[in-house]
Order: structure tokens, then sequence, then C-alpha cells
């Protein structure tokens, strides 16, 4: 199986939403500020419903947030 990588812009929508602390982020979605930590630097890959909720939370689609690029 190829392996992929998922970015985000995740912390640039949070300061074009009144720079939103990433407690706040967290506390929107139901996540402790160490999951909003470890998504913004790629180190850890949110759950479908967990992506969704946060494009929901910045009122953007899906694949303005988040993006997934093979690595061949």
């Amino acid at each position: 199986m190829k392996k992929g990588q998922i970015s985000n812009t995740v912390r640039r929508l949070r300061f074009d939403n009144g720079e939103m602390t990433q407690q706040q982020l967290a506390t929107s979605v139901g996540v402790s500020r160490q999951t909003i930590v470890a998504i913004e630097k790629c180190k850890y890959s949110p759950s479908l419903e967990l992506a969704f909720l946060i494009a929901h939370t910045f009122s953007v689609p899906l694949q303005d947030v988040f993006s997934y690029s093979i690595n061949e």
C-alpha cells in the first residue's frame, strides 16, 4: 500500500477566525487541546468525523481544511 500524507490549514483558519485559540477549537469540537496541537503539526490524522467537525466549525468545505497527497 502506498503511504500518503495528510496536511491541513487548521492553524491558518484559527487565526483567520478571530485568532481562535487551540483550546477554543478543541472545546468546540470535543477534543483536547493536545489533539489540536498534534493535528496542526501533522503528527495525528483526525477521524473523518472530527475532520468534518473542524471544517464545520470554520464554515468551510472539508477540502479547504485537509488535503491528502500520496508519496510515490
